[in-house]
């Protein structure tokens, strides 16, 4: 299936599911992989981050194992339709969710590229989850904006954004961002511009950069991810 070509690559992939069926879930969370990844290879992630028994878990599949073809750094026209068909993805399955679950009790996580898409989606969502796991990633865009909160309650632009306009999230989102310092993929840079981010947009942040760390995954990340849960999820 071709990235370029087709204008929904990821449409018709069906996700892969496990813990509680989702008609007696009582919490939900959408994991989303990585490139080069599967659905299949993320899943195990949520063993390791203390879920609920009651929890639904759904991770969708990207074609060709790829939810956009270029770097997240790159123009969002370039990564068009992948981009696009991948956001409207995970739409689908949070407004499958909310059916049955209050956003407060959706969370939405990934590794590198599915971090990425993940971070994408909470900070341009009008009805973001409760929370947001991101493994290694960052907003996506060559450029980025945000908005501010003013003390009337009306918001408005970031005067330094130069790319689309993000809302206010409407519910204190909780969102766990951990990288390495010198990661090959994700610049440290774009890391503390999504954590400005979604300072502005008025979540709960805990962004941790580890130094020397390889693009990976580590346990106190894992631990961070399990005290994130345990408390949107009490």
């Amino acid at each position: 299936m071709n990235l370029h070509s087709d204008p929904d690559p990821h449409g018709a992939i069906p996700e892969l599911r496990s813990g509680s069926p989702l008609e007696r879930a009582t919490h939900a969370l959408i994991l989303l992989h990585g490139r080069g990844a599967t659905a299949e290879s993320i899943l195990p992630l949520a063993d390791h981050l203390g879920l609920p028994d009651s929890t639904h878990i759904v991770a969708p599949q990207a074609a060709d194992m790829s939810w956009y073809p270029y770097s997240f750094l790159a123009p969002r026209e370039a990564n068009q339709p992948g981009l696009d068909s991948a956001l409207k993805k995970v739409d689908q399955l949070m407004q499958e969710l909310l059916l049955h679950l209050p956003a407060k009790h959706i969370l939405i996580g990934g590794f590198s590229q599915g971090a990425c898409l993940a971070s994408e989606y909470t900070a341009s969502s009008v009805q973001p989850p409760g929370g947001l796991l991101a493994f290694s990633g960052g907003v996506i865009g060559e450029t980025l904006s945000s908005y501010t909160s003013s003390a009337d309650g009306t918001s408005s632009p970031n005067s330094s954004s130069t790319d689309e306009l993000r809302p206010v999230s409407t519910h204190r989102t909780a969102v766990f961002l951990g990288c390495s310092d010198r990661d090959p993929h994700i610049p440290l840079s774009r890391v503390k511009e999504t954590e400005e981010i979604f300072i502005l947009m008025g979540c709960e942040v805990d962004c941790r950069i580890y130094p020397g760390m390889g693009h990976t995954i580590n346990g106190d990340e894992l631990s961070a991810a399990r005290q994130l849960i345990s408390r949107i999820f009490s």
